[in-house]
């Protein structure tokens, strides 16, 4: 059975609302949550980023079953990946065993605020093959001292450790992420609903585990507005992950999506309120072997009546079509 879950997207509103919006969404029976972790929003028009840890354990503490994820979450450059395994054991203490640890190379748009210079991409998943080992470590328990390519430990130790670490998730999105995700991941993170993703983590070691997708979407009664909406707030996504990666901030993505048309938007977000439409758009995730595919709402002040929507609507249908 597909499970269907619901987006915290800290680039599109605050730090309660998100919050608010996560207990909202347990009780509409979301099947799990994600959560965004991001320093900048894609585009201004978004207007939010406050820091995802904080609205994380805010969240434990607010809902009671839903499960909670990073979605993802770069342990190379912004944080160090002995901080972030720190920061999960902590979590899954917080929510009583309900959180995963998703991670993955990370964007340009976040992690150049601490000035060392964005990697190149080979560099980035060395960097993060090397930080996995290092979260894993910790998290097993005991004292860890690593001096490695790109990271030095000196003599860390978690404290507070869960009786079970929380499951590791890798964002892929090419051969060797998958590779990579493979041999360390508990599960696989993918944006896009492309089948031969998941066959190559499948072949690196990955059958039988989870693969999670994620799909924006932008609910609204009046068709035109959610297009509008989707367009002056998504139509970075018509980038590309090897452009978004890139980009340094949302002024840059502003220029790069200067052209991307609402009718364009329109063809790859479902809009408006038939239901149709948006089980379609997530079917392809389900065809190419998605077990669980995060909904995306578009637009801070619209969760609400999305949830509602959802609850009533949509998830049984989407739940009927599986």
């Amino acid at each position: 059975m597909v499970r269907f879950g619901y987006t915290m997207m800290t680039e599109q509103a605050g730090p309660r609302e998100l919050v608010q919006h996560v207990a909202a969404a347990e009780r509409a029976g979301f099947d799990f949550s994600v959560t965004s972790d991001h320093y900048f929003p894609w585009l201004a028009s978004q207007g939010h980023a406050p820091y995802a840890w904080s609205v994380l354990g805010a969240a434990a503490q607010a809902t009671s079953t839903i499960p909670l994820m990073t979605y993802v979450t770069c342990p190379t450059v912004r944080y160090h990946p002995a901080v972030v395994a720190q920061k999960a054991a902590t979590m899954q203490l917080l929510s009583e065993g309900r959180f995963r640890l998703g991670l993955g190379s990370g964007e340009n748009l976040n992690e150049h605020v601490v000035g060392p210079g964005w990697p190149a991409a080979h560099v980035r998943l060395e960097m993060l093959e090397e930080a996995v080992q290092i979260i894993r470590d910790l998290l097993d328990g005991g004292s860890v001292n690593h001096h490695g390519q790109y990271f030095d430990v000196e003599n860390a130790k978690l404290w507070d450790l869960p009786d079970r670490p929380p499951p590791i998730g890798i964002a892929v999105s090419g051969k060797r992420s998958c590779e990579l995700a493979g041999r360390y991941a508990d599960l696989v993170i993918a944006i896009d609903p492309e089948k031969e993703l998941l066959e190559s983590f499948d072949r690196a070691g990955g059958v039988g585990k989870p693969r999670v997708g994620q799909l924006a979407v932008c609910y609204d009664t009046d068709r035109d507005a959610a297009v509008q909406r989707a367009h002056d707030q998504f139509r970075w996504s018509a980038g590309g992950w090897q452009v978004n990666a890139e980009l340094p901030g949302p002024a840059a993505f502003e220029q790069a999506s200067q052209y991307v048309r609402p009718e364009d938007i329109a063809k790859s977000i479902p809009c408006g309120d038939d239901v149709a439409t948006f089980v379609d758009a997530v079917r392809p995730y389900v065809d190419a072997g998605f077990t669980e595919i995060a909904l995306v709402q578009v637009g801070g002040s619209h969760q609400h009546t999305f949830i509602d929507w959802a609850e009533s609507t949509l998830l049984p249908a989407l739940r009927n079509m599986t």
